[in-house]
């Protein structure tokens, strides 16, 4: 057994290579091989939001407060709110962040291919992000 004491692990604020906007992650969990899966807390400010990405083997959020948008490629701007979980399947591109006016916390669960769990893309443009939000 392990256990990771509350504040024993700081909070990052990701590259913005991947990221708009104002953004802080906290970890959850990253489990030892053989095991894959990882997980973080991720809070946007109003605004922000991640860059388009994939997960080779898929992603799921649990949104747990504020509301946000979700958006795969090719389809339309989905609100996702605290108490939502979303689902994208493995290679689906896709971007997910706080409405313009509203921060969002989800904690977000992906698992490692060969070490990799995400794949970074372009950025959402502010024509692509919804507004008003």
């Amino acid at each position: 057994m392990e256990i990771k004491r509350c504040g024993s692990r700081p909070s990052v604020k990701p590259s913005p290579d991947y990221f708009t906007g104002a953004v802080r992650q906290d970890p959850v969990l990253e489990a030892p091989a053989p095991a894959r899966v990882r997980a973080v807390t991720v809070t946007f400010e109003p605004g922000a939001r991640t860059a388009w990405h994939t997960h080779p083997l898929g992603q799921t959020l649990v949104v747990t407060s504020g509301r946000g948008w979700a958006q795969v490629w090719d389809g339309p701007a989905e609100e996702i709110r605290a108490g939502d979980v979303v689902w994208f399947a493995p290679g689906e591109k896709h971007w997910h962040g706080a409405t313009a006016t509203t921060a969002m916390t989800h904690i977000a669960i992906q698992e490692a291919l060969d070490g990799k769990a995400v794949d970074w893309l372009e950025h959402v443009s502010d024509a692509q992000y919804p507004t008003p939000g």
